[in-house]
């Protein structure tokens, strides 16, 4: 049986994917992370910092909630992992306040991040302002006017929101620029990826912050059931909030791990950010992972209802846990999430964000036993999102 990884060798590889694949300019930079990264990470009074900001201002632990309608409708015990409860509203800041330190002890005074829904921005903007740091945030023009409150969120905690003009004016847009504007000013700035890709070492970085998550869940369930669960569901775009819930249970082999895509408006409509689906494997955003392209080597452009879904690649460690089968990857359309959001709200009095709900509407595809504990990881709160569901609400109406 093939290994499975859920750390990168030295060379920043899980099995074939990944690896720092970046532009001269950058290699200082992304030189100086490998190097340090991973003694700062594991520094005691970094931990101790992490931990009690974690803990008093992000509000950490989530509860892991007992789910009782969804639970009588899907015929098996359905838990819901509690990011939406974080400050800032989603499982963005745990990563966004790691890197945030590590970015002062590297002594860098200048933040920049890319977002797309606009919770990672918000989360970079938040930990900015709290550590101090100058923030600068990429945003395609698209989502920029889909996400028009997270917007105001960000240039009232003071960093500068700069429109994506280019491409398809979404999320690999806003990576794009991102990168170039570390490359002109590699020296004083640090670049806080939202999701579980790029070079080497990020990936690793945000998934080892992220991993609070299914620790948190081990320890609730097996103090709730006593047992494992049968499953752990989550949305995967780049996929942090995924690779932050599976983490944990990557070496339990009884634990499903099911990795929820956005289908857009079917796979095969030309519409769609199915990314295992439909790439294959290449180089996207410094790091060789499942990309969706042409023959050419061209980037297809995603689509999806959900701004923090629509990207047209996965993390490294995701392609990984795809090509070994450790993981499940299936796809939900933009209608699916959206009444899947719709009935949580009506049933459990839970808004959540577009993106969580493809992983809730990933629960009618899948069939479990009555003993079985399924653990949902809601990434996110559907504040961001009230537009697109309204809409959706009066045209249906």
């Amino acid at each position: 049986m093939e290994k499975i990884y859920k750390n990168p060798d030295e060379n920043g590889y899980y099995g074939e994917f990944g690896g720092a694949f970046v532009p001269e300019m950058l290699y200082p930079n992304i030189q100086e992370l490998q190097n340090k990264y991973l003694s700062i990470l594991n520094d005691t009074e970094f931990r101790k910092t992490f931990e009690e900001l974690l803990k008093y201002y992000v509000g950490r632990d989530t509860p892991l909630y007992f789910a009782s309608s969804l639970s009588a409708r899907y015929g098996c015990k359905v838990y819901l992992k509690r990011e939406d409860l974080n400050h800032t509203g989603a499982h963005k800041i745990n990563n966004a306040l790691g890197q945030a330190l590590l970015a002062k002890r590297l002594g860098k005074k200048r933040i920049i991040a890319e977002t797309g829904a606009g919770q990672h921005g918000v989360a970079t903007a938040t930990a900015c302002a709290l550590l101090g740091l100058d923030c600068t945030v990429y945003m395609g023009a698209v989502d920029i006017e889909r996400q028009q409150p997270n917007v105001g969120r960000m240039q009232m905690l003071g960093a500068q929101v700069i429109a994506v003009e280019s491409g398809s004016k979404t999320l690999k847009d806003a990576v794009n620029e991102a990168l170039r504007d570390w490359i002109s000013r590699p020296t004083d700035t640090h670049y806080i990826i939202g999701s579980v890709v790029g070079p080497h070492p990020f990936p690793d970085i945000v998934t080892r912050l992220q991993s609070v998550i299914s620790e948190e869940i081990k320890q609730q369930v097996l103090e709730k059931t006593g047992a494992l669960p049968a499953a752990v569901i989550a949305c995967v775009g780049g996929g942090s909030n995924a690779a932050g819930a599976f983490y944990h249970f990557i070496e339990d082999p009884q634990v499903q791990l099911i990795a929820v895509e956005a289908a857009g408006q079917g796979i095969e409509s030309g519409k769609s950010a199915a990314t295992t689906a439909l790439g294959t494997p290449g180089i996207l955003h410094g790091s060789k992972s499942i990309v969706m392209q042409d023959l050419h080597g061209q980037v297809i452009e995603p689509h999806s209802i959900s701004a923090g879904l629509d990207y047209p690649g996965i993390g490294p460690m995701h392609a990984h846990l795809f090509a070994t089968k450790r993981a499940q990857y299936i796809a939900v359309t933009d209608q699916q999430a959206v009444e899947a959001a719709f009935s949580l709200t009506q049933e459990e009095g839970i808004i959540p964000a577009l993106e969580s709900a493809h992983a809730l509407a990933a629960l009618d595809q899948l069939q479990f036993c009555s003993e079985d504990v399924v653990v949902v990881c809601l990434s996110g709160r559907g504040d961001k999102d009230m537009e697109t569901y309204l809409s959706y609400f009066n045209n249906k109406h």
